[in-house]
């Protein structure tokens, strides 16, 4: 007869139970982040968002740009600005665009937009059909709230700027690159000089005699709501953007920002405008300020325009992006002209379309309005 052996059971259970937690121990989660990507989640929060989100770092308040992330479609970039540590508005400077890539665009950046402010962290969900769009939304949005948790941006309010040299991002032109050193002291813009400008042939004639009055105008504008000169519009347009990064760059003093940044962008919206307020000259309110709008996708180019507002006028219109490459750059720089000085005898949005240049036109309308809504809260 078979003797039981209690004592050698309970050792056996006993040993089999302690393997079973050690190999449940040893089989980790995937952490593989391919598996994130393709379930649609984008990258995951920096140490400083995470702090953020768990109430460690606030967030400044002020206009901030985010670094450009470079996707296989194109380039983006995001700006937001940031009201009682808030998201308030963001925007895309840059998008992919061209053929398939400006429709994407056109439909992936309005939500996503949306729910940045809504989420008011870079933790928002990719678009559909979207998705290095939106990883490189995600990217940049997740930079420019790192850049309010560090308080270096352009304040919301007013404020003096600690004084600071800072240099812009360098922007490709169709004649060369761009690039601005500023000085700012006391808020102000002391001094304003080109590390680069297009060069050669022509081009050095070019610079050489619009160099310096961009330089002069910056200096007296203190912001890069400056007007392009006349024969050099591409040099102009690309040092307003090298210029308008490095006032983002500008590091603020304790809780005041750099003035010259945007000292008169736009406080959070406590209420949308009437929808028709614009039409009716509401949107031109009787205070003043310099808006810049949407960026609006068209079928050649993102359209972007930038509107300064005095005593309830529009006293400057300028297009901060718009359509370029081939044919494009002859239309544009033959339409926004044209465009900017519509603004200025209308007053509104209210503007005819240019002979030759109806998407332009149609795009430079939308974001004007776009403009022209945030000045008419």
């Amino acid at each position: 007869m078979k003797k039981s052996h209690p004592f050698r059971r309970v050792m056996l259970a006993s040993a089999a139970t302690v393997s079973g937690i050690v190999l449940l121990l040893t089989l980790k989660p995937s952490s593989d982040p391919g598996s994130a990507q393709a379930a649609g989640a984008l990258p995951q929060q920096t140490s400083a968002a995470q702090e953020s989100a768990q109430g460690g770092a606030t967030a400044k308040d002020g206009t901030f740009t985010g670094d450009v992330v470079d996707t296989q479609y194109g380039e983006v970039q995001v700006r937001i600005t940031v009201a009682g540590g808030k998201i308030t508005k963001a925007e895309a400077l840059k998008a992919p665009s061209g053929g398939q890539s400006t429709a994407i665009s056109g439909n992936a950046i309005p939500k996503l937009n949306a729910e940045a402010v809504a989420a008011s962290t870079a933790d928002i969900d990719a678009i559909s059909g979207a998705s290095y769009t939106s990883a490189g939304y995600g990217k940049s949005l997740q930079s420019a709230l790192d850049k309010a948790s560090a308080g270096t941006g352009a304040a919301a309010g007013g404020g003096t700027a600690q004084a600071a040299t800072v240099i812009g991002d360098a922007v490709d032109t169709q004649y060369g690159q761009v690039q601005v050193r500023i000085t700012v002291a006391g808020g102000k813009i002391t001094k304003a000089e080109a590390v680069k400008a297009p060069s050669g042939g022509q081009s050095t004639t070019i610079s050489g005699n619009a160099i310096p009055k961009l330089n002069a105008a910056a200096v007296a504008a203190g912001t890069a709501d400056i007007d392009a000169i006349s024969g050099a519009s591409y040099t102009s347009a690309g040092y307003k953007t090298s210029l308008q990064s490095a006032l983002d760059k500008v590091p603020a003093e304790s809780d005041a920002g750099a003035g010259a940044a945007e000292s008169s962008a736009p406080p959070a919206e406590t209420s949308a405008p009437p929808a028709d307020a614009a039409a009716e000259g509401g949107a031109t309110s009787n205070g003043g300020g310099t808006f810049t709008g949407s960026v609006v996708q068209t079928e050649y180019g993102p359209v972007q325009v930038r509107v300064t507002l005095t005593d309830g006028k529009i006293t400057s219109a300028s297009a901060v992006q718009a359509p370029s490459g081939g044919r494009s750059d002859q239309i544009s720089g033959d339409a926004i002209p044209k465009l900017n000085d519509a603004a200025l005898a209308a007053g509104d949005g209210d503007i005819d379309a240019v002979s030759g240049a109806s998407y332009t036109s149609a795009g430079y309308k939308e974001s004007l309005q776009s403009a022209l809504d945030q000045a008419g809260g």
